[in-house]
């Protein structure tokens, strides 16, 4: 089995969405899933995490177990509002080589609507493996259109979660792996991705 580029995004889509996920506590999670959309509650001023890796929600929300994360949402958004994103996307920590120096990677990281971070995958165990995961970091007009505009549906996974967290815990990986969402990668261009590949230089990995 060859294992994936180190930076690729792999996500659930389709010809028109892409899925992500989030977790919330079951007061905001619950009426998102009911009725497809974000609530008032949900904060469109403030930035939020959406990541197209399940694995890796699994990983942050401890499966559905952790306080104030217990219900998992599936986001189905639009092509058009992810390449938005990306495109308006700053990688979230300075690399040499892909900014020209601290400051302007400061500067363009505030004028930025969107943030990326590459976190090491996961496993079905949860153990880090050897290349990243996306997660896009959105807020100001970014949330705001990601809440209004791109979301086209909300699931609530929660029981599928639960479902491969016993899988797992029973030892049986082969059967959790068949239950997994099908993520293949996405097709993100260098015109999305060239200024978010957080690649160093070999001489600062010595």
């Amino acid at each position: 089995m060859s294992v994936p580029p180190k930076y690729q995004i792999r996500a659930l889509h389709t010809e028109s969405t892409v899925t992500v996920y989030q977790a919330y506590d079951p007061s905001l999670g619950l009426p998102a899933a009911r009725d497809g959309r974000f609530p008032a509650a949900w904060k469109r001023e403030r930035m939020t995490w959406i990541k197209p890796s399940f694995l890796w929600m699994m990983y942050r929300c401890g499966w559905g177990l952790k306080e104030g994360q217990q219900t998992v949402l599936a986001v189905e958004i639009t092509h058009a509002g992810f390449a938005w994103a990306l495109r308006n996307a700053s990688l979230s920590h300075y690399v040499r080589g892909v900014h020209p120096d601290r400051d302007a990677w400061s500067r363009g990281l505030r004028r930025s609507p969107a943030r990326v971070q590459w976190d090491p995958e996961r496993d079905l165990r949860l153990a880090a493996l050897p290349y990243r995961s996306l997660q896009l970091g959105l807020a100001g007009e970014a949330s705001r259109r990601y809440a209004d505009e791109w979301t086209v549906g909300i699931r609530d996974v929660t029981p599928l979660a639960h479902r491969i967290h016993a899988l797992v815990r029973a030892g049986e990986l082969d059967a959790a792996r068949a239950e997994l969402p099908e993520e293949r990668p996405y097709p993100a261009g260098p015109e999305l991705l060239a200024h978010l590949v957080a690649e160093e230089p070999a001489s600062d990995r010595a």
